[in-house]
């Protein structure tokens, strides 16, 4: 995260004593950090040693599901025809990955009675459907529908939901951490003037009171693509202070402010945050260009170097017909795209769109996986033809 947050009681210094109330044990200090110990970094002030285990056993790994001969072609599948009930973890559904990140969608049907940790992955957790109150060490975290929570890689955590009715969530996990792009900040680090969003938009931890408590404590910890079942002697959530720069977070999809030109501008300036492999846009409500002959729909492009992802949140897409919240659009390098036949003159004259949407442009291929063949429309590669298929 770009800004330093301090909750809870730390000492004056770092590496210091910093002793319990009883004056002779010490807490815990643990420096959470990425980057080795050149990036940003977090400590945190434990109550037990944070490297306490009772026992590790590994968890059935999933069969692989890679659909290995999928044609290179267009895709338009529907996420909410693949649904598994289950938890944070047995509920998702993987349907896009590469060795840097995975797409997946989870509707979550049940409370987890476990910690969770992704150990290698960076995870960013999209709320479609769904309230309630992400914990961790860290503190709490109220989230609501639209909702955006970056969670550093080796964060445990727990998600509670108010319902679990119709509880969906839209996940992106990275192998490298999610960034606010530096055209974003000044050189202090703030952010500037013309960027899309502001610090008060984003949503730090609130301090909750650290658990002291043993016992047994069940840890799901994901490793690549091994599950690992711990037993830990004490609650992991017993953190008395901690203060830095790297901690879970939230933005909301609604408070991002988009930018409008005078004709069409390109993906870019719709970035929301970046990787090292990868960029993530929102596509928010917003006037269309106002030269009086401008077309507000993309021009048709090839991208060479990306794999464009769209995930449909909500409202009437511009340059797409049929697709429905939870679509997912794939369109892969090395072959053009655009709008389909009729959106372009569609588009003429409009003053404004009302529409979310998500995407994730790779900078390497994407697998498929078995989900995205049951889901997707088998026409949706030839519905460019104007004589049929549309």
């Amino acid at each position: 995260m770009s800004f330093y947050v301090k909750l809870g009681k730390v000492p004056p210094k770092r590496h210091t004593t910093f002793y319990k109330p009883d004056g002779k044990s010490l807490y815990r200090e643990e420096l959470f950090s990425t980057i080795g110990f050149s990036g940003i970094y977090s400590n945190k002030y434990h109550i037990y040693m944070p490297t306490q285990v009772e026992q590790i056993s590994e968890l059935d790994k999933k069969e692989d599901n890679i659909w290995y001969d999928a044609p290179l072609q267009y895709y338009h599948f529907f996420t909410d025809n693949k649904q598994s009930k289950g938890d944070i973890f047995s509920s998702r559904n993987e349907f896009l990955k590469n060795s840097h990140c995975i797409l997946s969608t989870a509707h979550i049907s049940e409370e987890a009675d476990f910690f969770y940790r992704n150990s290698h992955m960076h995870e960013l957790i999209f709320i479609h459907h769904g309230k309630g109150e992400f914990l961790s060490e860290y503190g709490s975290l109220k989230f609501d529908e639209w909702d955006f929570i970056i969670v550093p890689k080796g964060t445990t955590y727990q998600i509670y939901f108010d319902s679990y009715e119709n509880v969906k969530l839209f996940i992106v996990e990275s192998d490298t951490p999610f960034d606010i792009p530096k055209h974003y900040r000044n050189e202090y680090g703030q952010l500037t003037e013309d960027a899309p969003y502001y610090e008060r938009d984003f949503r730090v931890p609130e301090f909750t009171e650290p658990i002291d408590k043993k016992g047994e404590f069940k840890l799901l910890l994901k490793v690549s693509n091994r599950i690992f079942d711990y037993k830990l002697p004490h609650h992991p959530f017993d953190v008395v202070g901690w203060d830095g720069y790297l901690y879970p977070y939230i933005f909301n999809i609604k408070d991002y402010a988009p930018k409008v030109g005078k004709l069409h501008l390109p993906p870019p300036v719709h970035l929301f945050l970046k990787t090292q492999q990868f960029v993530v846009c929102t596509f928010c409500p917003r006037l269309f260009d106002f030269d009086p002959n401008s077309i507000p729909t993309p021009y048709y492009h090839s991208n060479c170097d990306s794999d464009e992802v769209i995930y449909y949140v909500h409202g009437d897409f511009m340059s797409r017909k049929d697709v429905k919240e939870g679509s997912i659009t794939l369109h892969p390098m090395g072959i053009p795209h655009g709008p389909q036949p009729g959106k372009i003159e569609e588009s003429v004259g409009k003053k404004s769109t009302d529409e979310y949407a998500i995407m994730v442009d790779t900078f390497a291929p994407l697998q498929l996986t078995t989900n995205v063949k049951e889901t997707m429309d088998d026409n949706y590669s030839q519905s460019w033809l104007e004589n049929g298929n549309d």
